[in-house]
């Protein structure tokens, strides 16, 4: 339990260092929500596929990702397909197709009982120049508990 507690610390920091920090750099672009697949938590880790659409402020345009999230540190449970929003940050205005494309690197908890929600903090992008934050909005159904580091990769949408 002190563990979990440890955890919950250390994510709760990185956010608020990572928000204040954000914030003397970067400006909001848009918005990125992500559609996740059923999640089995295996102890130490999980991994999901995503299907994402980035809606950029300005001009006002959509562009479409795959992704696959990583999470290492406590992962026990099971959820089913769920949502990710996130605020979208960057260090300049130009958007095109690829801006989002990269690894994404940061923390992350969540909590399902029934209805579940969580928290994602990731840094990363092309040159590290793109933040997904403040906070993630994560929505599933299911019994889960997570908390540890999470490592998202966005990439051009595949074939359908």
């Amino acid at each position: 339990m002190r563990t979990l507690r440890y955890v919950a610390v250390i994510c709760v920091l990185t956010v608020l260092c990572t928000t204040t920090s954000a914030r003397a750099e970067r400006f909001r672009i848009g918005r990125l929500l992500c559609f996740s697949e059923p999640r089995v938590g295996l102890v130490l880790g999980s991994t999901q596929a995503m299907r994402c659409v980035f809606s950029a402020i300005r001009p006002p345009r959509q562009y479409v990702y795959e992704g696959r999230i990583r999470r290492v540190g406590l992962d026990l449970g099971v959820t089913s397909a769920g949502t990710l929003s996130w605020a979208v940050f960057a260090r300049n205005s130009r958007i095109g197709p690829g801006t989002l494309r990269g690894s994404y690197v940061g923390a992350s908890g969540n909590f399902a009982l029934g209805p579940g929600l969580g928290a994602n903090v990731l840094i990363g992008g092309s040159r590290r120049s793109v933040m997904l934050q403040p906070i993630s909005i994560e929505r599933s159904i299911g019994l889960n508990l997570a908390a540890g580091v999470t490592h998202l990769t966005l990439g051009p949408r595949g074939p359908q």
